[in-house]
């Protein structure tokens, strides 16, 4: 079906056409987050368990973030200034900032979460990827995501 896998609701989750791969300059994110290995199981728990101790979702914005060279996934959530990040039981990082390809992924979840895979392959194959530095998932709303892949 090309670019994407038919939804539910009958439209495709998909890479953006006219973004498929841009060069972007991100800031560094101060985020609490849950730490995992990388295998689907125990990510979706991860994520089950960040958005179980926030409680509310609303107006937060998440990312994933992959270490190639630990091997470790970590489901973030960006911190806000009265978070008690302890109290929840998160941990506290950075997301690093510094020079990203995008790609941008829109569809429906849990639809559009198959086309991350394929995505990062893609982006990984890049001559100027950074494969020192985590890549990252940035949820920026329920039905689009950019996916940033550090370059040199």
């Amino acid at each position: 079906m090309g670019d994407g896998l038919r939804t539910r609701l009958g439209r495709a989750a998909r890479v953006s056409k006219e973004q498929r791969q841009t060069l972007v300059e991100r800031g560094e994110v101060a985020v609490m987050f849950v730490r995992t290995e990388d295998d689907q199981a125990s990510i979706t728990r991860a994520w089950a368990e960040l958005e179980q101790a926030l409680g509310s979702l609303r107006g937060r914005k998440f990312y994933g973030v992959f270490d190639p060279v630990s091997r470790e996934y970590r489901a973030c959530v960006e911190r806000r200034v009265n978070d008690e990040p302890h109290a929840l039981g998160l941990e506290l990082a950075t997301v690093a900032g510094g020079r990203y390809a995008r790609e941008r992924l829109h569809g429906d979840p849990p639809d559009v979460y198959a086309l991350i895979a394929p995505a990062f392959e893609r982006l990984s194959q890049r001559t100027d990827c950074d494969r020192q530095r985590p890549s990252v998932e940035f949820y920026r709303r329920r039905d689009v995501i950019d996916l940033l892949q550090p370059v040199v």
